[in-house]
């Protein structure tokens, strides 16, 4: 981290501000290069920003500098908030660009800095690769809460309680001809059931946190010609998919990111169901197949009670009469009926696929585990805390403390603690430049 990292940390296109980060040991230099002088620390100051080598002037813009250690990356940084014109914005990256030492970010580089430099551990830095992410308002407030620290704090209050276990056993370790050494070995015991316990509460809400950030899926099947991609634009509010009146028009699975009440949903339009010797639509078909061993719920429609096809779905089945223009009674076996091309029947299928959203991502917010990556951390804790609570008299004490030992390991792991190096190319990677 000897490098001074610049970057667009706002959106890209014009806009009325952008935000400019610099972070790094060339901080205070860049400023008084660009800037005349550095501003208080924390304080917004008015400046002109020159060209360090023509002494033009740039742009009037508004600079920050937090000193460090006292800012996110830990390091001195600066933040110079212009006018958000695309000339503007490439000609003081630009300048800053040709200070030496000073180069542009890579992704995720400033929250990868702020884990190496302690003002963040691992998993509040995915929370905030989360919330730049989130798309509809529960997966904000999940992304809050793990940014917030919530599985932080739970994984820093386990670490406390194994390393107290593993200091009771390293005292029947030390001293195995001490009366009350059996007391402690029970006593860890105890402890490490409670803490099991706490860490099996945590990895009982069905995958329903990593659930949440991903949304359910919701699949439109059917045979051709049933309505499929008139409803999913009836739904997008745009058109996404091709509609016309020849039977096999979709040949591609068509996904849209939908946000029903509060919670993502991934819509995903499939090709009609049906035997075919096209070589392109059979592609079509094996991929609407494919996606509905993923769905949460299956929304199958038919024009008529022609096909038999929904009863062997993987998944839930919301059975849709279509093109019910004119109203009528329910058929035999159907949930509900609609016309998507005058909105009969519309407002009743979006409130029933609100419920099945909430059904299958309801606990999601309040969930201490949201990525696979904490789960397997997790699951590696409760394997060596039962190993512990299942020894008995006749398995050595030395085994018991390794099984605490690599369970402290597997908490350093969750939160960045240890060197994991290939774990964090992969978390940041996800990130977008400047942050």
């Amino acid at each position: 981290m000897v490098d001074t990292i610049v970057a667009l940390a706002s959106g890209v296109g014009r806009a009325g501000i952008a935000v400019i980060r610099v972070s790094g040991p060339g901080v205070r230099f860049g400023l008084e290069t660009i800037a005349g002088t550095v501003p208080e620390p924390r304080r917004a100051s008015l400046r002109r920003l020159k060209s360090p080598d023509t002494d033009e002037i740039l742009d009037e813009a508004l600079v920050l500098f937090f000193q460090a250690p006292r800012s996110f990356t830990g390091e001195d940084l600066a933040e110079l908030h212009v006018h958000g014109g695309r000339a503007v914005v490439s000609g003081v990256v630009d300048a800053l660009l040709t200070l030496p030492g000073f180069r542009a970010a890579e992704r995720g580089e400033y929250t990868r800095r702020a884990v190496a430099n302690g003002r963040l551990d691992l998993t509040a830095a995915e929370g905030i690769a989360d919330l730049v992410e989130a798309e509809t308002g529960s997966q904000r407030r999940q992304a809050l809460r793990q940014a917030g620290g919530a599985l932080e704090r739970a994984a820093a209050a386990w670490r406390e309680r194994l390393a107290r276990m593993l200091a009771l056993i390293e005292a029947e370790i030390d001293f195995p001809d001490e009366e009350d050494v059996p007391a402690l070995f029970a006593e860890v015991q105890h402890r490490a059931g409670r803490l099991l316990a706490e860490i099996d509460g945590a990895l009982a809400g069905g995958r329903s946190g990593e659930r949440l950030r991903e949304g359910a899926v919701m699949v439109i099947a059917g045979p051709p010609n049933a309505g499929k991609s008139t409803l999913l634009n009836a739904l997008a509010r745009r058109d996404v998919a091709i509609v016309t009146p020849i039977a096999g028009t979709t040949r591609d699975t068509l996904e849209v990111h939908l946000d029903l009440g509060g919670y993502p949903v991934t819509l995903v339009d499939t090709a009609g169901l049906r035997e075919t010797k096209d070589v392109v639509e059979a592609i079509g078909v094996e991929r609407a197949r494919a996606s509905l061993e993923r769905a949460d719920l299956v929304i199958w429609l038919e024009a008529d009670d022609a096909s038999a096809e929904h009863r062997d779905l993987p998944a839930p089945v919301l059975r849709i009469a279509t093109k019910r223009d004119e109203g009528g009674k329910l058929p035999d076996g159907f949930n509900l009926m609609i016309s998507a091309k005058t909105g009969a029947g519309m407002s009743s299928l979006l409130n029933r696929l609100e419920q099945v959203a909430r059904d299958v991502l309801e606990g999601g917010e309040s969930a201490l585990v949201t990525r696979a990556r904490h789960r397997r951390e997790l699951e590696a804790i409760a394997h060596h805390l039962s190993l512990v609570c299942s020894a008995d008299e006749a398995t050595p004490v030395e085994f018991v403390a390794e099984d605490l030992r690599l369970a402290v390991r597997a908490i350093g792991r969750l939160t960045g603690q240890v060197d994991i190096d290939e774990i964090y190319d992969v978390i940041f990677r996800e990130f977008c430049i400047g942050k």
